[in-house]
């Protein structure tokens, strides 16, 4: 830290500070072994008036590129700490560390208005550029030109404006001269714009079920947009026939397999899939499972609101993601889905939603302790304006069957319980909430019990516990995690 101190203050990012504000500070690993500096602005965020500089509509710029077979992606270095924080405002981002009060000089990340200001300051550099042979979107840049001894020229004056406003790029990230480039989700080449198959991969990638349930599981998920599907019914037929008569086998079939494909490549197309649209606000759906993870990017169109995806994602969890308890695997696949869509998410116009089935974030923001993985992604998180909605698992059903496609191709159904018959001292028994209201008939809860809990006495303890470690929606939790699950779920079965 006294490094970081001594380095910012010689380079002039920082001052010391008498501010009466001060945010926490502390250091992350980057997976370079260096370390990042992190300051929690979120209660300085909160009250911040948005900057209302509009970001680039993505859909119209892309138009520009009729034509065009050549290009260059351009990643910025640094751009945001060569942004002056106005004079007079610098005791708002003030931090305290053992060595002293500091506050910033240059702007960061991690200040909810930086995608917006930078945007700005980035159209002034290229203002005589823009819509001519350069695209900038916040540090993102390309430049396109029609043919090879053009480019050369439009990308040497690029690097020249860059350079007269002190701006330099992260050549690592860099692709030069390409006839391929893929930008802000797009794939662009001489052929146009074409949607990046990593939107629908998630989808078209799906292994055909081997199984009724595998089968269940996606029929569940194209269900909820059949009312996009044009006959809908006939093409799904062959599949849900399938699962006539309750079968515990699934015979599959030519037709189901054809049928399967059919209904898959109608989620890479409109009307299913649209391209987002800037002025209406997003919603992304997460859900985490014990083997993979699933997520949704919409908006509503239309009335009353009809939610239409604009990109699918989901990925198998690697070994030690899957050792994550359930609520940082959920954060996990926040964090991703905003990696992979930031290009629409930061500076967006509208606070966006994410509706997850876990509580995960409110304890990520209220954690009087996080570990270094976390601190990253709170660092991550207030670049983004966005609110998490509790959703219950019945109700986040498609991003429920991207996240659980793993689970049988690679791990098989254990169907042996976990403990022998000789360790379970109750049966489980699925009318529990009625039977622990009848003994309340004859013997009331103790005093004190919250009215809205349900006071579970003693003799059913045994089977409350190995009703919630079985649930699906557990993710086999430790018994820690499976007293809190029980004592706080909804409805919940507290005791002391």
């Amino acid at each position: 830290m006294e490094e970081y101190i001594e380095t910012a203050l010689a380079a002039g990012h920082i001052r010391p500070s008498t501010s009466p504000a001060a945010a926490g500070f502390f250091f992350v690993g980057k997976k370079d072994g260096g370390l990042r500096p992190c300051i929690d602005y979120q209660g300085l965020n909160a009250i911040t008036v948005p900057y209302p500089y509009p970001l680039p509509l993505v859909p119209a710029a892309l138009e520009q590129l009729r034509g065009a077979r050549i290009f260059t992606k351009l990643d910025l270095r640094s751009a945001y700490n060569l942004v002056r924080i106005k004079k007079g405002d610098e005791w708002k981002t003030t931090f305290h560390t053992t060595h002293g009060h500091y506050e910033y000089r240059v702007m960061l990340f991690g200040l909810t208005n930086a995608p917006a200001v930078f945007q700005a300051l980035i159209n002034g550099v290229f203002q005589d550029l823009l819509g001519k042979w350069v695209i900038a979107y916040i540090d993102d840049i390309l430049v396109y030109s029609t043919s090879p001894e053009e480019h050369v020229l439009h990308v040497r004056e690029v690097l020249s404006q860059l350079q007269q406003h002190h701006l330099y790029v992260k050549l690592e990230k860099c692709e030069f001269h390409r006839s391929t480039v893929t930008f802000l989700g797009y794939v662009i080449s001489r052929r146009g714009v074409e949607m990046d198959v990593v939107k629908v991969r998630a989808v078209t990638d799906w292994p055909a079920p081997t199984t009724v349930r595998e089968l269940q599981r996606f029929l569940g998920f194209a269900n909820f947009y059949r009312r996009f599907i044009r006959n809908y019914s006939s093409v799904a037929g062959p599949l849900t026939s399938l699962l006539r008569g309750k079968p515990k086998r699934l015979a599959w079939t030519d037709q189901a397999r054809v049928a399967f494909q059919q209904l898959k490549d109608c989620f890479t197309t409109a009307p299913i899939l649209r391209h987002p649209d800037p002025d209406l606000p997003f919603v992304v759906e997460v859900d985490a499972s014990s083997s993979g993870f699933g997520a949704i990017l919409s908006q509503r169109h239309g009335e009353p609101g009809k939610l239409h995806p604009c990109a699918f994602y989901s990925r198998k969890l690697t070994a030690a993601e899957a050792s994550y308890n359930v609520g940082n695997r959920e954060l996990l696949v926040i964090k991703t889905a905003l990696e992979e869509w930031r290009h629409w998410l930061e500076g967006a116009r509208h606070p966006f939603q994410v509706l997850t089935d876990h509580r995960n974030l409110e304890y990520l923001r209220g954690a009087k302790r996080l570990n270094p993985r976390q601190a990253r992604w709170a660092l991550f998180f207030t670049r983004f304006r966005f609110m998490v909605t509790y959703c219950p698992g019945s109700k986040n059903s498609k991003a429920d069957a991207l996240s659980r496609k793993f689970e049988t191709a690679d791990e098989p159904v254990l169907t042996e319980p976990i403990l022998p018959a000789t360790a379970i001292l109750a049966p489980v028994s699925w009318n529990l909430v009625e039977e622990i209201q009848r003994a309340h008939a004859e013997d009331p809860p103790p005093a004190g019990c919250l009215p809205t809990k349900i006071f579970v006495p003693p003799q059913f303890r045994i089977q409350v516990m190995q009703w919630v470690h079985e649930a699906p929606s557990s993710g086999h939790p430790g018994f820690v995690d499976l007293h809190n699950s029980s004592a706080t779920s909804s409805g919940g079965h507290p005791w002391p």
